[in-house]
């Protein structure tokens, strides 16, 4: 029997910016998928909009391997790179100690967000020699030429199809430019593949003489070397269309003969209170400055609430709103759970993996595969997870305790590929979080407080009971009474 996964399989829809529109999604080979998505220059901390494009293919690998994929994920470090070296020098420090130091950092904030590893994650400074073999061929076959200063640059007017990425012709770019041509290159839009040596440089011994990779050669030499000359997926920011892609792209199929990837795949830009984010405005917030403000699991969710492919506004108002609506669908899932303890029952919702099935071929399940499958709309999948919320709540009230677990069910079923709802409701709910972590009350002093209440109920000392309430409440402690006893949640 086919499953409706298995079903689905063949009805995901991708958007692909080379062709401008969405396609139905057919890999290179039945039932697995080769996926490239540029990484990281690591020469500091992530910032917000880094999270933003590796939640987005984090979510992507998830819903892919969910329909059934075998998916080989490969997502590059750029080691070697003019910033790298500036901040080296800058800090006094070795090269490879800087970037080890910052892949650490990398692998910890991706973590706390929830995001896979990647089955791959190849590091530049390791693929020098597969970087100057496709040197060597394109300037062989003249796509590419040594400057004067050393330099080899990729001659662009020498690949027909060049722009067509990012739509952009190269005769009207030239007409519109105002760069002026240096003397060792053809053109302005040429770029450079290998860099000459300079002093107090890393360099390698290559046939056009002591020097280091530029940054374009890196992603081709690679994606090819990991998935083949031709593969399924390449990702990335926006902000990489052009020039970095287009680049790829260019490079990469004039050295081998062979279409590079079937489908790319762009992530839109982090704004933030409506300006772009950048260091110049000073309006940069690292991965780590907003988790130590907010639940990881609240940013991930912010981050999955807007279509990946649209830009994201970022405010602290935006994410206090993202905390308060994940907060109302764990609610849900404690108010079942808080159902099953009045009825002694366990207490913790334990998701039935045997139900997968089940829950896809309900409604909520097919809605659920049509928004992911409609180019990863992920935004419209959380849409059936709030559904299912208010009916889980509706059962409830109605007491039709088998409905409302069958909903809870789907709930956590269906939010398993976005990586949320996963944690018991409570630890997500009762969590504390930046401020509270250092001025907050101590889960030990709310439970002491929720005691101190109840004994005051008991005595008829409901002044004291009130008054601590109010305390609770001004601490950002909501209190929850019910048959069984009273339970809390941070506000």
């Amino acid at each position: 029997m086919t499953t409706p996964l298995a079903k689905a399989m063949s009805q995901l829809s991708i958007y692909d910016s080379l062709s401008g529109r969405k396609q139905s999604f057919k890999p290179i080979n039945a039932g697995q998928v080769g996926m490239y998505v540029c990484g990281m220059t690591v020469y500091d901390y992530c910032h917000i909009g880094h999270a933003r494009l590796m939640v987005a293919f984090d979510m992507v690998v998830r819903w892919l391997t969910q329909l059934g994929y075998d998916v080989n994920y490969v997502r590059n470090i750029t080691d070697i790179d003019d910033k790298i070296i500036a901040r080296a020098n800058e800090n006094g420090e070795a090269i490879g100690t800087l970037t080890q130091r910052f892949i650490k950092a990398m692998h910890e904030d991706f973590a706390a967000l929830g995001c896979l590893a990647p089955d791959s994650e190849p590091r530049a400074t390791d693929y020098i020699d597969e970087m100057q073999q496709m040197i060597e061929t394109l300037v062989n076959s003249d796509y590419a030429y040594t400057g004067n200063n050393g330099d080899v640059y990729y001659a662009v007017d020498s690949f027909a199809d060049y722009g067509k990425l990012s739509k952009r012709n190269l005769e009207d770019l030239q007409a519109g430019s105002r760069v002026d041509v240096e003397s060792d290159k053809r053109s302005p839009f040429d770029f450079v593949l290998w860099k000459a040596a300079k002093p107090d440089e890393p360099q390698w011994a290559s046939p056009w003489g002591q020097g280091r990779p530029g940054w374009h050669i890196e992603c081709s030499a690679m994606s090819t070397k990991s998935l083949g000359n031709t593969f399924d997926i390449h990702g990335g920011g926006h902000d990489l269309q052009f020039p970095h892609h287009e680049n790829e792209i260019a490079q990469s199929e004039a050295a081998t003969g062979c279409e590079y990837a079937r489908y790319w795949m762009h992530a839109g830009f982090i704004n933030v209170d409506g300006e772009k984010m950048s260091k110049s405005l000073g309006n940069f917030s690292t991965i780590r400055e907003v988790i130590a403000k907010y639940h990881p699991e609240t940013v991930r969710f912010f981050l999955l609430s807007s279509h990946y492919r649209s830009q994201v506004n970022f405010s602290d108002s935006a994410l206090d709103e993202a905390h308060n609506s994940l907060s109302r669908l764990y609610q849900a899932l404690k108010s079942i759970e808080q159902h099953f303890t009045e009825q002694q029952h366990e207490q913790t919702l334990v998701f039935d993996d045997n139900l997968v099935n089940e829950t896809y071929e309900s409604k909520a399940g097919q809605d659920f595969i049509a928004a992911m499958n409609d180019d990863f709309n992920s935004s419209a999948a959380i849409s059936v997870l709030f559904k299912l919320a208010r009916n889980i709540n509706k059962a409830i009230k109605a007491e039709d305790t088998v409905t409302a677990q069958q909903l809870a069910q789907q709930l956590k079923a269906l939010a398993k590929p976005l990586n949320i709802l996963q944690q018991p409701a409570q630890h997500f709910l009762q969590a504390m979080v930046g401020d509270k972590s250092q001025d907050g009350l101590s889960d030990a002093s709310i439970d002491e407080l929720i005691l101190e209440r109840a004994n005051a109920k008991i005595n008829k000392d409901f002044a004291r009971a009130d008054e601590i309430r109010v305390q609770l409440k001004e601490a950002g402690i909501e209190l929850e009474d019910s048959q069984s006893g009273t339970t809390w949640r941070r506000a």
